[in-house]
Formats: C-alpha cells, sequence, structure tokens
C-alpha cells in the first residue's frame, strides 16, 4: 500500500509533540512501524535497479542509478540500511537481501588503503553480527579493525584520513571519528587493548587541533608527519577553510557521543555536548532544523541544504539525549523536528521513485561538483537508525 509524503509528515508531527514524553505511545510505535514497512518496500525497487556486485551509490544529475564497488567508501551503507530494516519488520528477503551484498564487501576486511572502515563494515558487518553473532562475522571485523589500525601513526596520533603525494603531509578529516568505534568493539571482543588505546590517542588529537573557539570543526588538518605538528587546517567539502561544513559538524557530534558511550570519560560528553551547541544555538539552523550544506554557505537562505547532515544529526542527538538529563527534551525535540522535515515531501520520496532511496536533497561536494542536491546511502542509513533509535526511546 502506498502512502504519499504528507502521510510520512503526519506520522512524525505526532512524534514531534510527544517528543517530551519518557515512552512513546503505542499509537506513535505503530505509525514508525509503517515508516520501516514502506522503506522496505522501496528498498525494493533500489534493490532491483543495482547490479550484482555492486552498491548504491547515488543518482547522477540525469536522474540515473549511480553504483559503486566495494572498495567505496559508502559501500556499507545499503546492507546495513536492509538490515536495519530487516530488523524492525523481519522480512526475510531483506537479511537475504543484505547477505548477499555482504558477500561482495567481505574482501574489503585487508584493505588497508582507506581509513573508511568502519562506515564499510562496521555500518555492514557489525549490523550483520549484532543480529547474528557468527564467528565468520566476528572474524572479518577483527580484520578490518587490523587493517583500519594500520593507518595510525603515533607521531601524529591519528589515524591518517587521506594519502598524499607529499610524503610529509598526514591528513585527517574530522570524518574520520565515526570509525572509531570499529576499534572499540574490536578491544571488547579480543581483549586486544591496542585498538582502545589507538581511538583514544585519535579522538584526543581530532579535540586539540579541529575546532575552533566556537566549537565548530574544521574538515581537514594536515599534520607534518615528520614532527606531529599541524601545518594547516582547511577544508575539501566546505564552502571555506574557515567555514563549518555542515556534515562534518555533525560527523563531530556523532563520534564524540560514541567516545563518552565507549569511555564513559566526560570530557568526551563536554564536547559532543558543545558541538551541539553550536550547531542548535545557529543563526543560520532553519526552522525546521535540517542544515544548509554549510553554515555559512553563500546565498543563505537560498543555499541548498543536506539531508544527510540533518539525519546524522538527529541520529546523534537521540543518543546523546541519553546522558545528558538537562538537555534530553531538547535534544529529543529536535531530532523529531529533523525527522519530521525529512518524513515530509519535500525530502521523502514517493513509492517506485528516487531510484529506490528514501531520502532527496543531499550534498556530497559542492565544491567538487560532485553528488549535489541528490539521495545518498547514508542519509537513508542515518534516517533509518534514528527512526530506530526514535521508536526505541
Amino acid at each position: 500500500m502506498k502512502r504519499s509524503g504528507n502521510a510520512f509528515l503526519v506520522i512524525f508531527f505526532a512524534l514531534f509533540v510527544a517528543g517530551c514524553s519518557a515512552r512513546l505511545l503505542p499509537e506513535q510505535h505503530n505509525r514508525l512501524q509503517s515508516v520501516f514497512k514502506e522503506a522496505a518496500v522501496q528498498y525494493r525497487t533500489l534493490a532491483s535497479a543495482t547490479p550484482d556486485g555492486r552498491f548504491p551509490k547515488a543518482i547522477t544529475p540525469g536522474g540515473r542509478l549511480e553504483t559503486s564497488g566495494s572498495g567505496w567508501w559508502c559501500s556499507g551503507f545499503y546492507p546495513g540500511t536492509l538490515l536495519y530494516l530487516y530488523e524492525q519488520t523481519k522480512d526475510k528477503w531483506l537479511e537475504a537481501e543484505a547477505l548477499r551484498r555482504l558477500k561482495t564487501l567481505e574482501k574489503e576486511q585487508y584493505n588497508t588503503s582507506t581509513h573508511d572502515l568502519g562506515f564499510m563494515m562496521y555500518c555492514s558487518f557489525g549490523n550483520a553480527y549484532r543480529l547474528d553473532p557468527k564467528p565468520e562475522y566476528r572474524a572479518i571485523l577483527l580484520n578490518s579493525a587490523r587493517s583500519l589500525a594500520t593507518r595510525f601513526n603515533a607521531q601524529v596520533g591519528c589515524i591518517k584520513s587521506w594519502d598524499s603525494r607529499n610524503p610529509s603531509d598526514f591528513l585527517v578529516i574530522i570524518d574520520n571519528m565515526m570509525n572509531l568505534e570499529l576499534l572499540f568493539w574490536a578491544t571488547r571482543v579480543s581483549g586486544d587493548s591496542s585498538f582502545h588505546k589507538i581511538a583514544i590517542t585519535h579522538a584526543n588529537t581530532t579535540m586539540k587541533h579541529h575546532f575552533r573557539s566556537d566549537n565548530s570543526s574544521y574538515h581537514v588538518v594536515n599534520y607534518d608527519i615528520n614532527t606531529g605538528k599541524p601545518r594547516r587546517k582547511h577544508t575539501a567539502q566546505g564552502a571555506a577553510d574557515h567555514s563549518a561544513w555542515s556534515r562534518g559538524q555533525a560527523w563531530g557530534l556523532y563520534g564524540f557521543t560514541v567516545m563518552y558511550r565507549e569511555t564513559g570519560d566526560k570530557k568526551y560528553l563536554d564536547q559532543a555536548a558543545a558541538i551541539a551547541g553550536f550547531m542548535l544555538n545557529h543563526k543560520n539552523l532553519p526552522a525546521d532544523k535540517v542544515p544548509y550544506w554549510d553554515f555559512n554557505a553563500p546565498g543563505i537562505p537560498n543555499a541548498l541544504r543536506d539531508a544527510s547532515a540533518g539525519a546524522i544529526t538527529a541520529s546523534a542527538l537521540l543518543e546523546l539525549a541519553d546522558y545528558l538529563p538537562d538537555a534530553r527534551n531538547s535534544y529529543r525535540q529536535t531530532a523529531a523536528q529533523i525527522l519530521k522535515t525529512l518524513s515530509g515531501p519535500e525530502y521523502r520520496a514517493t513509492a517506485g521513485s528516487n531510484a529506490g532511496f528514501l531520502l532527496k536533497h543531499s550534498v556530497g561536494s559542492l565544491p567538487g561538483k560532485s553528488e549535489v542536491d541528490v539521495p545518498l546511502s547514508y542519509a537513508d542509513y542515518y534516517f533509518i537508525e534514528a527512526c530506530k533509535r526514535q521508536k526505541k526511546r
């Protein structure tokens, strides 16, 4: 059965109104469950358009589905979303489709050329292991953590994000905070504390050098590999070196929330709260809470929005709310407002459209003229994750 975008708006309006309550009412729970079921139907459209051995990535300007191989940093989001939807609907087809795609992704456990193994492997195999803790999933995830750890440099105190032609460059992006969860998992299941130590060191270095006095973050810090000192702070995907690229702020918010969950160290909770304060109190945050692609984007209020930044922020706030009682209602209300907006007709695709993606209007890299105002696989992943967290509340 098809529903219009306005129906989703009604669903999340009810959730928004109930944002301060301790638990969802049964009818609100049921309405949210219908979101998962309808998303599952939409993902059948996406699956039918995605060739074997490939992963959905975005849509081209001409409206054609763009796919990637398993080595692309987004490859884990599609099977991860399928597993989230399977968990909520118990639709065995979703599980089967996810497991089929995991077979193609499996070889990336040995990929040492990328820092994105958390995205690629923990969002996919991590969810598979959580739902069905098979020894083979455990082995794949541990190998993935070992591969990620090879990119750590003790002199710098970080995991290298991007390689450079200059051998003395050591490039670290704020996105890399999202890959640390895999390392914490690896220590927890293996007892090897080296993964935990790498994650802590990376987070501490990032906290020291990536953030400005207003608690916004730079996108990229280039360290000197010989001295470990920052030599340049700049952007690759933001509007300017001094601007606050919205998805980067969301990555930091999510990443430091995870750091507090995994360590219990209050400095990470304080950092996450400071990032949230910057974002939620910013003069350029729209009333509907889905951010412009950059908080300092040229052309505001006519600048493009980024649904992916909104979805990541909503998911992070719903977890952070559990750790900060004084801000709990505010964070939950903001997350519900984001989900309300994303579920409306402006952002939520109608059944059978959008090549099967759930959300419209994300921005990959506007300066790079790549994936501009299109659906993106990670926007869908964090949207469904946020819905899942909202349901569990």
